[in-house]
């Protein structure tokens, strides 16, 4: 898909875009009146498009997830900058750029998806396989950009067609219940209609096995336990319906890989660990990944030779984090961590903890810009669907302590770490922890697992050395504000998250 990717920037210049400050899921007419979905090539070129909306979800994890949790402490020295409110709790969030663009985003690419599921037809792609295959990735797609939507928002409004202005502004926040009913609807689809594999220049497409692992994190996610009432979690005990889905998957053609490093390797992208990720291609053509950049500061990319401007601040991983790990034997440590570096601007050594995973000193992942990083964001590695199976099995799906205890211990030694013995969901949570650095899962693990208000409110008294944070957290804080643009569109439209009024 990196070659086929690049079609994605023809849907730019015909215009399937959706508006920036209102929820607008407007028909796009004037694409199917000049001819653009009348075969198979348009159909694909609309698909792209819906990929295309996914682009920015690396940074989005990052910052409402991993900075939101006790993986990174995101208090800085530079001014306020928009992640930092995030970081501290602040309760006005409703105008923050992070809420803007995770609303508009995902209903970006819900409004794409609609667009390619209200046209597509067996008269306009007559090949089953293929209609098929178009129906599954839209569906995936869809299910995937709304499930973001309801962990950072709970309810939202629900929009499974094209509809005009007017009526979008009549339509209110759905609840997480009935989003979900869509969100599984369209996972169950995308298991049937879509190939198990795919070769050449459409790896990295979705597959069955993509959405059979998504659609088990989202049945963990609906099973957490409901701390707040308009948040993802519903208590539905939905763990034996996530195991058999997360069996189907090990039995698939997928393997952790023996070197934890090899996994993120730009010269060994789509390996046998991946099951879902978001494909990025360097080289100033517009389909670059600016996640990189977002990690790291600019002493830190000055300090390892980059040659462009950066501008941006380290979000430092909490000492809380660095002194869980085994740092001496543990590998993940030294491949996701760099405690400091010379700041080439006045030679002196800089302790700032650094997330380094995507952000390596490689200048082969570097392209014309900060925008243009070439290395590839996985949502979904088969080391996820192992520990997710343990996880089930802890939360009291079928399986044995000898299950899950192999599943841990077999993450365990792959990095160096010796074996332990009756792991609990604290032991769990902590190797993911270590695990997926990075990878924009820590908060929603949190959340899911039912331990988020303790686990933070223990952290932040301790951690929080520049007293910037709130005090201690309450169960509003599990969801978002609906972004203050959103709520002014229609006055009465949309409430305002509990919390945030």
């Amino acid at each position: 898909m990196k070659k086929n990717i690049i079609i994605l920037l023809a849907l730019f210049i015909v215009g399937l875009t959706a508006c920036e400050d209102e929820l607008n899921q407007v028909p796009i007419s004037a694409i199917s009146s000049n001819g653009f979905f009348t075969d198979e090539t348009g159909f694909e070129q609309a698909i792209n498009g819906v990929y295309a909306s996914l682009s920015s979800y690396p940074e989005r994890q990052f910052h409402l997830s991993d900075v939101r949790s006790d993986n990174i402490y995101g208090v800085g020295s530079m001014g306020v900058r928009a992640h930092e409110p995030v970081n501290n709790f602040a309760l006005t969030l409703a105008t923050n750029e992070y809420m803007k663009e995770a609303w508009n985003t995902n209903y970006e690419g819900i409004m794409r998806a609609n667009t390619v599921l209200d046209n597509l037809t067996a008269d306009l792609v007559p090949d089953d396989t293929k209609r098929n295959q178009f129906e599954g990735e839209a569906k995936f797609l869809r299910a995937l950009f709304y499930f973001d939507l309801i962990k950072y928002f709970g309810p939202v409004p629900l929009i499974d067609h094209l509809v005009t202005p007017a009526e979008a502004l009549e339509i209110g926040r759905n609840s997480v219940s009935e989003v979900y009913e869509l969100i599984i609807s369209d996972l169950q689809d995308a298991t049937q209609l879509l190939p198990t594999s795919f070769t050449g220049e459409n790896i990295g497409r979705a597959t069955s096995y993509a959405a059979k692992g998504i659609l088990a994190r989202v049945y963990l996610t609906r099973s957490g336990p409901a701390l707040n009432t308009d948040g993802p979690c519903l208590g539905t005990n939905d763990y034996s319906n996530a195991l058999s889905l997360l069996n189907d998957v090990i039995g698939g053609p997928f393997d952790m890989l023996d070197d934890y490093a090899s996994t993120f390797d730009l010269l060994n992208e789509n390996n046998s660990d991946i099951i879902f990720d978001i494909q990025y291609q360097k080289g100033g053509l517009g389909v670059g990944c600016a996640y990189p950049g977002e990690l790291a500061g600019s002493a830190y990319w000055r300090s390892v030779g980059y040659p462009y401007a950066i501008g941006l601040e380290t979000k430092d991983v909490s000492f809380d984090l660095i002194n869980s790990y085994d740092t001496i034997n543990d590998t993940r440590f030294a491949f996701n961590v760099q405690m400091g570096y010379v700041d080439e601007s006045n030679g002196q050594y800089v302790e700032d903890p650094v997330t380094i995973k995507f952000s390596r000193p490689d200048p082969a992942t570097w392209g014309a810009d900060r925008f243009d990083f070439g290395i590839n964001f996985p949502i979904l590695r088969y080391t996820d669907v192992l520990l997710m199976k343990a996880e089930c099995i802890l939360q009291g799906a079928s399986g044995t302590q000898a299950d899950v205890d192999k599943i841990i211990n077999d993450v365990r030694n792959r990095v160096g770490l010796e074996s332990i013995s009756n792991a609990t969901l604290n032991d769990l949570l902590e190797e993911r922890r270590k695990e997926f650095l990075g990878e924009g899962l820590r908060w929603h693990d949190l959340v899911r697992t039912g331990k988020v208000l303790d686990v933070m409110n223990a952290w932040i008294p301790v951690e929080d050395v520049a007293d910037q944070m709130r005090k201690s957290i309450n169960a509003d804080h599990i969801i978002y504000p609906i972004p203050q643009e959103q709520m002014d569109v229609k006055e009465g439209l949309y409430s305002q998250n509990k919390g945030y009024e």
